[in-house]
């Protein structure tokens, strides 16, 4: 089985993803480090105990995920679920990947890029040819959908393609011109969406306030559920991963209705 030398792994990702010019609320990158070559990998949305044991059971050598550990603000001490996650993992010397908000962002494997191709979605593009963003850290894509009119329709269509019921905040027959989308949870940036001339915004959660702004502004908002717009990021990674190295690269996706 062919393998690759880990930190050339590691350090190919984070020149890819472009980890470094991010301000992100997790470390990118390598975030456990083990065995020292690695010719199958486990990718997936989150390091759940899930996963790691999915990737045990598989023989794989690392794990590559959106949600990785280590967040700000968290409780430091390993114990719980922690200590049982980090205990499996360097007890089979896994690597652990992960990549946050530089997978959000990654113009052509990102959770946003990713979702777009999911959704029949049309990015907007400025004079480089690069996505039209707008938001905190430029997350927020804009674009359209060529043939869906209405936020009615476009709720039907995130419905069908996602596979679950979305949250829709708005009259299904507002017709639509310019839609934002970000994926997970940036019902936050709901008011850059509509700063920018959204009529409607597509993320993944909401939260009470999304409500009231989402009303009071007649911008159509769609939750479309935090796991189920950011399924596609990790996988697309991971299949750029298996052409680039020609080592083995499994998706599993661990279901979760949020």
């Amino acid at each position: 089985m062919k393998t690759i030398d880990t930190r050339e792994l590691a350090a190919w990702l984070d020149a890819t993803l472009q980890a470094p010019r991010f301000k992100d609320y997790c470390p990118n990158g390598l975030q456990v480090e083990g065995k020292p070559r690695v010719g199958h990998i486990i990718t997936g949305v989150t390091a759940s105990e899930a996963l790691i044991r999915a990737a045990i059971e598989r023989n794989a050598d690392a794990v590559l995920v959106h949600h990785g550990w280590f967040w700000k603000n968290e409780d430091p001490r390993v114990r719980g679920p922690r200590r049982t996650r980090l205990a499996l993992t360097l007890a089979h010397d896994l690597n652990l990947f992960a990549y946050h908000l530089p997978l959000d962002a990654h113009p052509e494997w990102g959770n946003n890029a990713q979702l777009a191709r999911v959704l029949g979605l049309t990015p907007e593009r400025d004079d480089t040819g690069a996505p039209l963003t707008c938001g905190h850290g430029d997350l927020i894509w804009l674009g359209n959908a060529p043939d869906v009119s209405t936020l009615g329709a476009l709720a039907t269509r995130v419905q069908q393609r996602l596979g679950r019921q979305p949250l829709v905040i708005g009259d299904p027959d507002q017709p639509l011109r310019r839609i934002a989308w970000c994926t997970g949870g940036a019902q936050s940036m709901l008011a850059d969406a509509i700063d920018a001339g959204a009529d409607a915004y597509i993320t993944g959660e909401a939260s009470e306030p999304t409500y009231h702004l989402a009303r009071e502004t007649g911008t159509g908002f769609i939750g479309a559920g935090h796991h189920a717009t950011e399924r596609y990021g990790a996988q697309a990674l991971g299949e750029a991963v298996a052409k680039q190295f020609g080592i083995r690269v499994e998706f599993i996706d661990i279901d979760n209705p949020v």
